[in-house]
């Protein structure tokens, strides 16, 4: 029986895992909680949502709804999963965390072929093949078992967590029910008038934050911005980001608020919201004072506050072949965000990937490169193929993904035929597996 070693229980390493299973390799799964803890975790649960609990658009003409598709029909465990505990929210696929982790945690702890050993791996190992997939929260003992083989300096960005909210706690008076453009009623929203907005505004851009440790650079990732950096960059910088009113018209008024914060379940029993695109390093007490100055939530108990977490990724154009194996060692595959993609589906993308190359790799086979015209090809060519000097986390997006064989000025039109050149491709790339 062929034998791996997956390093990391997260999004990555479960798919990688349960897919080199289902290929018949004997897989020994390491995750080192509850053993060890990291800052941002809270239970022992396999693949662990941390941040937020949407795994963003379900469209196939959105970037990341194609990745989705792919997944699921690759078999992908972790889209299984999030369809199976999934919560309304519009048009994005959200799901309830602690169903999710649970269902993972069950299928591959009662799934024959893989072992799962609650263990701190501190160095890469040296006996066999491994994935990698230990994360953005990767400990310092194997950050520098991967310093000494790359021979890289320290790589690292920070990354910021919105709170979320006892739903009892909403003054539901003050709010309304609407998904933007009229699409439902899945999003809770808080409008604010222009007095409004100039106040939080005010406060929100003077309140106390965190410290970072003097030792280390702060390098947040463009997409999960802390709310308060995104302030500073202009006072109506907001209101065109995670507070555009746009599509939004509040019934009482029926008309658009000047701004609008937004909130989306966490659970299917709805006893939970999630502040959308508010990820903070303020201070508790400053989240507590500036974020009641919102209407609706006067009176506001944060079940979870957000917070700031360092997140290690490596310079993998750098280290990288086209499989995701290191060019230093073949026998070591990266997968997850700490490769260089962004995101929970990007994530189980490249998880799926490498489990996939390893059981071929282990049956003495060539690996797969997954088609340029795919979301899975567009995320390896991203990380294997971007110049290093000015690579740096990304989320899936139809940018990394070859311009369509003649010009369509209709964005939606155009986005359409690039998802079915995609999918006829992936379609026959999985049959050619």
């Amino acid at each position: 029986m062929y034998n791996l070693t997956v390093i990391g229980g997260g999004l990555a390493g479960s798919e990688a895992a349960w897919q080199a299973a289902r290929r018949g390799v004997h897989v020994r799964l390491y995750e080192m909680r509850p053993v060890t803890h990291t800052p941002a975790h809270k239970t022992d649960r396999l693949a662990e949502l941390v941040c937020s609990n949407s795994l963003r658009s379900d469209s196939i003409h959105n970037a990341v709804g194609l990745l989705k598709e792919e997944l699921r029909r690759a078999g992908s465990l972790i889209m299984q999963a999030a369809d199976e505990t999934r919560v309304p929210a519009g048009g994005a696929l959200a799901v309830d965390r602690l169903m999710f982790a649970d269902f993972i945690t069950r299928r591959l702890e009662n799934e024959p072929l893989v072992e799962v050993i609650r263990q701190e791996v501190t160095g890469l190992p040296d006996d066999g093949l491994t994935v990698l997939a230990s994360g953005p929260l990767t400990s310092s003992s194997m950050t520098a078992s991967i310093q000494e083989l790359t021979g890289a300096g320290q790589l690292y960005f920070y990354d910021a967590i919105a709170p979320i909210l006892d739903a009892e706690s909403i003054n539901w008076s003050r709010v309304y029910k609407a998904s933007r453009y009229g699409r439902g009623d899945d999003y809770v929203n808080c409008p604010m008038q222009r007095e409004e907005y100039d106040r939080f505004y005010d406060a929100l851009t003077t309140a106390e934050k965190t410290a970072t440790h003097l030792f280390e650079e702060e390098k947040v990732f463009e997409g999960c911005m802390p709310i308060e950096v995104l302030a500073a960059r202009g006072r109506k910088t907001l209101c065109f980001g995670p507070m555009k009113p746009v599509g939004l018209s509040d019934p009482k008024t029926g008309r658009e608020p000047y701004a609008v914060v937004q909130l989306r379940t966490e659970n299917r029993h709805k006893t939970a919201y999630n502040m959308v695109g508010f990820q903070t390093k303020l201070k508790q007490a400053e989240q507590v004072r500036v974020f009641r100055m919102i209407p609706g939530l006067e009176q506001a108990e944060f079940l979870r506050f957000g917070s700031l977490h360092r997140n290690t990724y490596l310079c993998s154009p750098e280290l990288l072949d086209n499989t995701l194996r290191f060019r230093a060692r073949p026998d070591i595959i990266l997968a997850g965000q700490i490769s260089g993609v962004e995101g929970y589906v990007e994530s189980t993308a490249m998880g799926w990937l490498a489990g996939v190359n390893s059981a071929r790799l282990l049956r003495g086979e060539a690996p797969v490169i997954p088609p340029e015209e795919t979301a899975h090809g567009g995320l390896v060519g991203h990380i294997t193929a971007s110049k290093p000097e000015r690579f740096q986390p990304s989320n899936i997006n139809f940018g990394l993904l070859p311009a369509f064989e003649r010009k369509i000025r209709n964005k939606k039109e155009r986005y359409e035929c690039i998802s079915a050149r995609a999918l006829k491709a992936w379609e026959a790339f999985l049959a050619a597996l």
